[in-house]
């Protein structure tokens, strides 16, 4: 029987170590001993695969070989609760992806466009002229107020600023990696009061809790067919056996939406914003791309354009949000790239080092659009959204507001890089993101003489 590989170094350093440098810590471990490795990741032991064709075998055969537990996904309980999709298991599982998949796909995507390109030029908008700014809070706004909308229908008003207020708060609890160890470990999850980093949280998220739950309230007091955001078709949908969500499913699934759908596309769009402006030549042909693009293209028709989407699919390649795909659990006795696992151990692709395989993209870490341009990857050597049952439901919508966002501050805003050294991907929680958050300069609105006016990507 061949063991799989496991790093001598004491199991509570390498804990530290993917806390601390997560990624420094996984690139150590795959230059000693291959593509398939032991790691220890807070405290849970798991096989670590980034060879594509492994993670191809893991992530589809996740209802047979394989289990995807939701207990697998603990470490997101005190963010988004018991019953949140990432949670469930099974069958339960199954039948809520059913539920929540309908708003995120077709037409309903396509209707997000102009509140996307709206509120981009708000955002942008409020940004004063040639004083520095940091890119990923501007994102963040951004793509706050595109989820607000699109699952609450709120777009503004005191209860809108609150929860805005709070959810950013929750998030900072966690934005340096050792404030980020208090979700990794539970005995140091202690109100120790309103300014330690859990008390600090689970008062934020109490008020966000509130405001969430008087808004379910109101949806059943009131039920409205005509309401296109996600609260309300949630509310009125139901199972295959016709029942209903709890409020208490509401609540996590809501949350699930806020933050997975919040964080992850603002810290995208942050790194896009980094790259195009790293590499000037990058933004010119973007520009040039929707200057030929037609007088009035729609939202669609710009998320359509190769190089545009190029650069996105790049951005994602070289930093993606995730680390990971979902943890998997061995179901029988498997053979995994030569090594033999036996039920109950955890497994997990590294979409990180997948991404940074010097076979699959030479070059790895130099920002190249082109390679999607010239070559098409399979599912599984491009992953950051992972893959199989636990694939991000979300994915449609992120991609289309991050093109979206990019192509109207690009075709629209003169800025610049405060800094010209490289800007580094530090853990943000449970995430990756940029660590000075890319500080950048406003120069004003762009005076063009191409065909594409503000007024056409708004009204779509």
């Amino acid at each position: 029987m061949k063991l799989v590989p496991t790093p001598k170094t004491h199991p509570a350093l390498q804990m530290l170590q993917w806390i601390l440098d997560p990624l420094n810590y996984m690139e150590k471990i795959r230059k000693q001993h291959g593509e398939v490795f032991r790691a220890k990741l807070s405290s849970m032991d798991v096989v670590m695969v980034s060879d594509p064709n492994l993670v191809q075998y893991i992530l589809t055969n996740d209802r047979g070989i394989f289990s995807a537990p939701g207990e697998a996904n603990n470490i997101f309980l005190p963010l988004l609760g018991d019953y949140s999709v990432i949670l469930l298991d099974g069958e339960a599982h199954r039948k809520r992806r059913q539920l929540l998949m309908p708003p995120f796909h077709g037409d309903k995507i396509k209707s997000y466009g102009d509140s996307i390109v709206s509120i981009s030029d708000r955002t942008m908008g409020s940004i004063p002229q040639d004083k520095p700014f940091v890119a990923r809070k501007a994102m963040q706004r951004i793509s706050l107020a595109v989820i607000m909308e699109t699952v609450f229908g709120i777009a503004q008003g005191e209860q809108y600023d609150i929860l805005k207020h709070h959810i950013c708060s929750m998030l900072d609890t966690f934005e340096v990696p050792a404030t980020a160890a208090v979700l990794f470990f539970t005995s140091l999850q202690k109100d120790l009061g309103p300014w330690s980093p859990w008390g600090k949280f689970i008062r934020s998220r109490k008020i966000v809790d509130d405001i969430i739950y008087r808004e379910i309230a109101a949806r059943r007091a009131n039920p409205d067919n005509t309401s296109t955001d996600i609260l309300s078709l949630l509310v009125s949908a139901t199972d295959p056996e016709g029942n209903p969500l709890t409020d208490k499913e509401l609540r996590d699934e809501l949350m699930t939406l806020l933050f997975a759908g919040h964080e992850t596309t603002a810290t995208a769009m942050s790194w896009a914003l980094y790259w195009t402006h790293r590499y000037p030549e990058v933004k010119e042909k973007i520009r040039a791309e929707l200057e030929s693009s037609g007088d009035n293209p729609t939202p669609l028709e710009i998320t359509r354009l190769p190089y545009l989407s190029a650069v996105c699919q790049e951005t994602l390649r070289i930093h993606p949000v995730a680390m990971l795909t979902f943890p998997r659990v061995v179901m029988e006795p498997v053979n995994l790239g030569g090594y033999d696992l036996s039920p109950g151990t955890a497994v997990m692709g590294s979409i990180y080092l997948t991404h940074h395989d010097e076979k699959i993209y030479s070059q790895h870490d130099q920002f190249q659009p082109e390679r999607f341009l010239n070559k098409q990857y399979s599912a599984y050597e491009f992953i950051p959204f992972g893959g199989g049952s636990r694939r991000c439901i979300g994915e449609a919508l992120a991609w289309y507001e991050l093109k979206l966002v990019l192509a109207y501050v690009v075709s629209n805003y003169e800025l610049s890089l405060v800094h010209e050294d490289e800007e580094k991907p530090v853990r943000r929680g449970l995430t990756l993101g940029p660590s000075r958050g890319v500080k950048m300069q406003f120069h004003g609105k762009r005076v063009r003489a191409n065909t594409i006016s503000e007024p056409a990507l708004i009204s779509g």
